[in-house]
């Protein structure tokens, strides 16, 4: 939904909020963080900073209170959706409006020092293709001369992917092993090693 939070020409007292490429006071995308090993809280970027939304949920609205104190999204995102936007217009008018500033300022964290976590306990997830080139490349590992399927186009194609699997970015993977028929390796028997080609997908969207 776009709305007066979405305006182009606002602008934020936090230092380097506005015109930031990533975080300016119209993003206010959320999350979860710590600091110095910290309790995981609740925050939204705003320029270089995180704004504490656990600590600053006493001047937020009522609804979303009890959910921001959380140490993970799932409560939140459990309430309506008008609740949410009501703390999205809050968070918007705070940072915007000049006679907030010294009220907001000390709930402001550095996010240099800030170190993020996994959001949301995720139990269990799909995941859809929603990219054509996406589903053909997968496609064609299995199917070479018919990679994509008559049916992608029609209806979605969704398949259970593995809640372990999800992880922050920059977090190191472990390269996974294979095990290979001999024929394939130069063997007589079936033998292990790394795999020849390994692809990391970027091109779904997961629902859990």
């Amino acid at each position: 939904m776009i709305d007066h939070s979405h305006d182009a020409g606002a602008s934020s007292w936090v230092p380097g909020a506005n015109d930031h490429p990533d975080f300016p006071v119209q993003n206010l995308p959320l999350g979860v963080f710590s600091i110095d090993g910290g309790e995981r809280r609740i925050g939204t970027a705003i320029g270089d900073h995180v704004l504490d939304l656990a600590d600053l949920a006493p001047k937020l609205p009522q609804s979303v209170r009890a959910a921001l104190v959380e140490p993970t999204l799932n409560a939140l995102f459990a309430l309506r959706g008008a609740d949410r936007l009501a703390l999205r217009h809050a968070l918007f008018a705070l940072l915007t409006s000049e006679g907030m500033q010294f009220r907001v300022m000390p709930y402001l964290k550095p996010l240099a020092r800030c170190t993020l976590h996994l959001p949301f306990r995720i139990g269990d997830y799909t995941d859809f293709y929603v990219g054509i080139h996406h589903a053909t490349a997968i496609g064609r590992l299995f199917r070479p001369d018919n990679p994509l399927l008559p049916n992608y186009k029609h209806v979605p194609i969704g398949y259970h992917g593995r809640a372990s699997s999800v992880r922050v970015s920059g977090t190191p993977v472990v390269r996974p092993a294979r095990a290979d028929q001999g024929r394939r390796c130069g063997y007589a028997r079936s033998c292990a090693g790394a795999p020849a080609r390994l692809r990391a997908g970027t091109g779904g969207v997961d629902c859990w």
